[in-house]
C-alpha cells in the first residue's frame, strides 16, 4: 500500500516480499489462465491506518496502471469511459484489453478492487475473465508494525496468443512479461507512494466501504504521460529479455520443424 505520491522523495517506508506461488501461473484443458504474484508488506502500524480507506484502495488500483504504463516507455495507456477502461498500445484502435469498470470492496481487515475483463486483441473469449488486486491484513511480526498481504490474480482469462498460435509461445512471451511487471509493481510498494487517482471516486467518502460497485465516473480522461525518469530500467530491461527469449524460442522451434 502507500501514503503518498510525491515520486521525489525515495523513501523506504516499508518492506516488501516476494511471496508468489511455484505455481504461479496455469492453464487448464480449455486454455483458461490463472495467474497470482503476491507478496508480504510490512510497514508502521501508524502508516497502515493513515491509507486503510476507500480513496487509497482507488490509488493503488491507479498506481498499478501507472506502473505498467512506466514500465512500457509509455507505448502501453490506459484510457478512462464511462463504462470501460482500456489498455491501449499507444492510442485507439490499438485496444489490448478492454475492462469493464472497476468494483471496490472495503471492510476493516480486507480491500479488494476488480475489473471484469471485456475484450481486446489480447482476449481469444470476450466476457471472460478477471483482474484484482487483493489486500487482506494479516499479523504482523515486530511490535508497532502491520503487515498486509497484496496479491495480483488474472483468473478465467483466455489469451489470444495461446488460442490463435500456441500455448508455449504465450508462456514465453505475454505470460513472462506479465508475472516480470507485477513482481515489480509490489515491489515498488515499499516506498508506500500511490498515485492520484483520475477519477477520484472515493475522495470524500470516510473510512468504512460497502461491498459493491457504486457509481461509475462520467468524464473521459486522455492516456497517460510516462515521466521517463521515474522508469524502473531494471523491469525494462527483463522485460526487453523475456521478449527477445520468447521470440528466439520461437525461432528455433520453426527451424526445428523446417528441418
Amino acid at each position: 500500500m502507500s501514503l503518498l505520491s510525491n515520486r521525489r522523495r525515495e523513501r523506504r517506508v516499508a518492506d516488501s516480499v516476494i511471496t508468489s506461488p511455484e505455481q504461479h501461473t496455469t492453464m487448464d484443458a480449455e486454455g483458461s489462465v490463472r495467474s497470482i504474484q503476491a507478496a508480504y508488506v510490512e510497514m508502521p502500524a501508524h502508516e497502515l491506518e493513515a491509507v486503510w480507506t476507500p480513496a487509497h484502495l482507488e490509488r493503488l488500483a491507479r498506481t498499478y496502471w501507472r506502473y505498467l504504463s512506466r514500465v512500457s516507455l509509455g507505448l502501453i495507456r490506459v484510457s478512462y469511459a464511462e463504462n470501460e477502461r482500456a489498455v491501449v498500445f499507444l492510442t485507439r484502435p490499438f485496444v489490448l484489453l478492454r475492462f469493464q469498470p472497476p468494483e471496490y470492496e472495503l471492510s476493516a481487515t480486507r480491500g479488494i478492487v476488480r475489473w471484469r475483463i471485456r475484450d481486446g486483441l489480447l482476449v481469444a473469449r470476450r466476457g471472460h475473465g478477471h483482474l484484482e488486486i487483493d489486500v487482506r491484513r494479516v499479523e504482523a511480526e515486530r511490535p508497532g508494525h502491520a503487515r498486509v498481504h497484496v496479491e495480483v490474480e488474472v483468473a478465467n482469462f483466455y489469451p489470444a496468443l495461446a488460442h490463435f498460435i500456441a500455448r508455449w509461445f504465450y508462456a514465453q512471451t505475454q505470460s513472462r512479461i506479465h508475472v516480470i511487471v507485477t513482481h515489480g509493481f509490489l515491489k515498488s510498494l515499499a516506498r508506500l507512494e500511490l498515485e492520484e487517482s483520475s477519477i477520484g471516486r472515493f475522495r470524500d467518502v470516510g473510512p468504512a466501504l460497502t461491498n459493491g460497485n457504486g457509481r461509475h465516473a462520467t468524464e473521459e480522461h486522455p492516456g497517460e504521460e510516462v515521466t521517463i525518469g521515474d522508469t524502473p530500467w531494471g523491469v525494462v530491461a527483463a522485460i526487453g529479455i523475456a521478449a527477445t527469449l520468447g521470440v528466439a524460442a520461437a525461432l528455433a522451434l520453426l527451424r526445428a520443424r523446417d528441418q
